[in-house]
């Protein structure tokens, strides 16, 4: 069975860092097949990841519109299910969907309906789906992901941040989806880790996963466009989700 895991937060936070380092300690530690999904408007997970992007899930929903984009003979069904799979980047270690920008006017209950199937049909075939979610967690409340078995909420090490955390927490309070395991997890940390946030932290009612601190490699990385996969094992951020996943024996 696929374990599903998401990452959401509001932007700037360190969201897409953390899904990508997440991605790169499963694969170091060979968990398994994995199908990523960047679900971020702002969709730059596949920089991180060092892959290029020509066609995401926005543009296939937005030729269902269309009924000339549909070839003759073939349903709207069977049309969604084959731009998925045309969609899907495949490498040897991480398969990556991208779902674009916000869809236009018009209504896109049917095809998403159909999307909700496929991606769950296609997740199937891998052991593990990691999403990178947008803020408001649309995905999650349309039951695109049907059940996740870890979500983590992203903060930066601001008092401002964990609050906002928070606020994704009360979006989370309402969403049907089961979560099994969810917490915090905060960002760029100094020296003194998360002691000043402590107070703020326990508002959100989240548990607290851990803290990643400020890495000046990885934002060197982040500058020249280099892919985080080749940060260096050790890398404080790389040692830190590292030391998170083996307590949550992720």
């Amino acid at each position: 069975m696929t374990i599903n895991i998401a990452v959401a937060g509001k932007g700037g936070v360190g969201k897409t860092t953390f899904t990508a380092l997440l991605l790169r300690q499963m694969l170091k530690k060979e968990k398994g097949s994995i199908l990523t999904v960047d679900a971020d408007p702002n969709a730059n997970l596949n920089e991180a990841l060092g892959l290029d992007v020509d066609m995401t899930i926005s543009q296939l929903l937005e030729d269902t519109k269309d009924p000339k984009a549909i070839p003759t003979g073939m349903s709207k069904e069977i049309y969604v299910e084959y731009k998925l799979q045309q969609s899907l980047i495949e490498t040897e270690h991480v398969d990556l969907l991208v779902m674009g920008n916000p869809q236009g006017p018009g209504c896109y209950c049917y095809p998403n309906d159909l999307l909700r199937k496929h991606i769950e049909q296609l997740s199937e075939g891998y052991e593990y789906m990691v999403v990178d979610s947008e803020a408001g967690l649309e995905h999650l409340s349309r039951r695109t992901i049907p059940k996740l078995d870890y979500l983590f909420v992203i903060s930066d090490s601001s008092a401002r941040g964990v609050r906002s955390a928070g606020r994704v927490h009360d979006i989370i309070k309402n969403i049907k989806t089961p979560i099994d395991h969810m917490g915090l997890i905060v960002t760029k940390t100094q020296d003194q880790g998360v002691d000043v946030l402590r107070q703020e932290i326990e508002n959100t009612q989240l548990n607290l996963f851990g803290h990643i601190p400020y890495d000046e490699r990885l934002v060197k990385y982040d500058m020249e466009g280099k892919a985080l996969f080749d940060l260096p094992d050790d890398s404080p951020a790389v040692k830190a989700v590292d030391e998170i996943m083996k307590n949550l024996n992720l």
